[in-house]
């Protein structure tokens, strides 16, 4: 061999290779569930990732790839995720802090006696919408205001999976219609399309689909059983909050700091760990007795030790009121240790696939079999569902199809707007739906309660892709190339 030989260029994977790594975690998978139940996030899918990394790692190999170049996709895939990791720390410690400042049991107080609980589903829905369209992130949304509203459900005796359902499904509409979203605008730039125009487009599938959820929340709280808790059950709650706490406006204090620094657009992860912080000067200031208990021990540095305890392992109640106890019994970055083993699993397997051309290769399959212009639309959006679930990451499952189907619009004479729009309907908001992705693991360990429990209940993410398709079949608000001009003024 000639010393300046390079070596052999990896040949184009079947799509056979790219359907075996994925058909076996489908099978493992599903038999995590049928062993482990609700418990299979915690330790089996993260070893059903792991090994399909290595089958695709396998697979890749057999075409030609070298083990360095598959493990450097999979620790390409890890680190697209790596801003994920650091935010999930961030709202554990600031769960953990906000319980201790008695900024959560005040939105708890409050929101028990302001919200009814025949309207509680459709207003989290809507203020967890507002929010999400001020700031522009579904995340932030979710770790603060959705916290509360789960408590706020627990003292009400209310469904946790409907009210985390109805949280998702605002926090997504708003964190899909705001020009700050990140996954707004990387739908918009990975389609060449002005972020206006993106949003004002989308508006034909989202408000339908979020009129639809309001409506059907409000439904199923005005006809449902909607708690069994009592004027009696909740005075003693609400009595157990202020004999633990000192219930006050000034405890909110931290999120509305919060809010106005994701309003004005300051990178998460410093937003949220500045929150955590002043979420600890408050519980220092305001609640010294609770945070030296929480330190095991008298004077100042026992609080401080309280507050810093807080961060890393939550909050631990007291209360001898049942459901104070579990309602704040939370948070700390430690609680996000097992969803970010998740994350790095399944980011793992989704790298391995990229790297051996398996996403690419099920891609062009997929839009190879298209004829129609609805048949493009029912394909691009179950191939972004399909790579959420293959990638674990939404991102990938907007840049992916997003880079590879521009040309197939253009040739079925589609205006780039209507990829744009059809990546958000899809990669953007089922990826809370899948157990193993990013959002849906984030969820999951932010709110308390199983992907696949809150899924039915996700109304807004899923109504909106099946209106994505049905305007695709039926031609319906779909901008045709020749619109160019048009959709510029």
């Amino acid at each position: 061999m000639s010393q300046n030989s390079s070596p052999a260029k990896p040949h184009k994977p079947s799509l056979a290779d790219a359907l075996v790594p994925l058909g076996i975690l489908i099978g493992l998978l599903s038999l995590s569930v049928y062993f482990y139940g609700a418990d299979s996030s915690y330790g089996p899918n993260q070893i059903a990732l792991l090994l399909c990394a290595g089958v695709a790692a396998l697979m890749g190999m057999k075409n030609g790839h070298s083990w360095n170049d598959m493990e450097g996709g999979m620790l390409h895939g890890i680190g697209l995720v790596f801003g994920a990791i650091l935010i999930l720390l961030a709202v554990g410690a600031l769960i953990g802090s906000w319980i201790l400042a008695g900024t959560v049991p005040s939105m708890i107080y409050y929101g028990v006696q302001i919200l009814s609980p025949q309207w509680f589903y459709a207003a989290s829905c809507i203020i967890c919408a507002i929010v999400g369209l001020s700031i522009g992130s579904s995340w932030t949304t979710a770790g603060t205001l959705g916290v509360a509203l789960m408590g706020i459900a627990g003292a009400l005796d209310l469904s946790p999976a409907i009210t985390a359902g109805a949280v998702i499904s605002g926090a997504y509409f708003g964190d899909k219609m705001s020009p700050l979203s990140d996954t707004t605008n990387v739908a918009a730039a990975v389609t060449s399309n002005d972020l206006f125009l993106h949003i004002r487009h989308m508006l034909w599938t989202t408000v339908p689909a979020f009129v639809i959820a309001l409506v059907v929340f409000s439904i199923i709280g005005l006809t449902a059983d909607t708690g069994n808790a009592s004027a009696e059950d909740i005075q003693l709650l609400l009595g157990a909050l202020q004999e633990e706490f000192n219930i006050s406006i000034v405890s909110l204090l931290p999120l509305a700091l919060l809010l106005f620094m994701a309003w004005r657009k300051i990178p998460a992860y410093p937003t949220l760990i500045i929150g955590a912080l002043v979420g600890c000067l408050i519980a220092l200031v305001f609640e010294p007795e609770t945070a030296r208990r929480l330190g095991g021990g008298d004077g100042f540095l026992a609080a401080v030790k309280g507050a810093w305890y807080s961060l890393f392992d939550g909050y631990e109640s007291t209360s001898s009121n049942e459901n104070v106890a579990a309602l704040l019994s939370k948070g700390g970055m430690s609680s996000m240790l097992n969803t970010i083993w998740l994350i790095i699993s399944a980011m793992a397997f989704g790298g391995a696939m990229e790297r051996a051309g398996f996403l690419q290769e099920i891609v062009d399959w997929t839009i190879s079999r298209v004829k129609t212009a609805g048949g493009l639309i029912t394909s691009t959006v179950f191939t972004c569902f399909g790579m959420n679930a293959a990638a674990g990451d939404q991102y990938m499952a907007i840049i992916i199809p997003g880079r590879m189907l521009r040309e197939a619009f253009a040739d079925k004479g589609l205006h780039g707007l209507n990829l744009s729009r059809t990546l958000e309907d899809s990669g953007t908001i089922t990826s809370v739906l899948i157990p193993w992705n990013t959002c849906g693991a984030y969820m999951s360990a932010t709110l308390g309660i199983a992907t696949f429990s809150y899924a039915p209940f996700a109304l807004f993410n899923l109504i909106c892709p099946l209106l994505a398709i049905a305007y695709g079949w039926f031609h319906f608000k779909q901008m045709p190339l020749a619109s160019a001009a048009a959709a510029a003024r």
